[in-house]
């Protein structure tokens, strides 16, 4: 049986250079779920960070707020889905068999 590496709050926050209440007001908007020690500590796995990356990612990077960014996770998820329900049982009446779906935002923020 393999374990499942998991990190306290603390070590992501060092390693994503954040804060930890940053950690916490996702985990309160919903973006990442940590499980939970018996002693009731939070422990991301791998994915969890991933997760939290890609919100820095759009947050940061492209000027999405946290609410916009709870969408796009939401709707690439439900993409990856339907993507994997082709793969495993190909449809004749599909639109779209197989896509790369990349979000691209246009123009450029003013800095006043």
């Amino acid at each position: 049986m393999s374990q499942k590496v998991a990190y306290l709050i603390s070590a992501v926050a060092k390693m994503l250079d954040i804060h930890p209440q940053t950690l916490r007001q996702y985990e309160k908007e919903g973006l990442v779920e940590p499980s939970r020690s018996d002693g009731k500590m939070r422990l991301y796995s791998a994915e969890d960070i991933e997760r939290v990356r890609e919100v820095l990612r759009l947050t940061r990077q492209m000027g999405v707020n946290l609410a916009g960014a709870k969408l796009i996770l939401e709707l690439q998820s439900k993409v990856s889905y339907y993507e994997s329900l082709l793969k495993e049982k190909p449809s004749k009446n599909a639109l779209v068999k197989s896509a790369k779906y990349e979000i691209v935002f246009l123009g450029s923020k003013s800095k006043s």
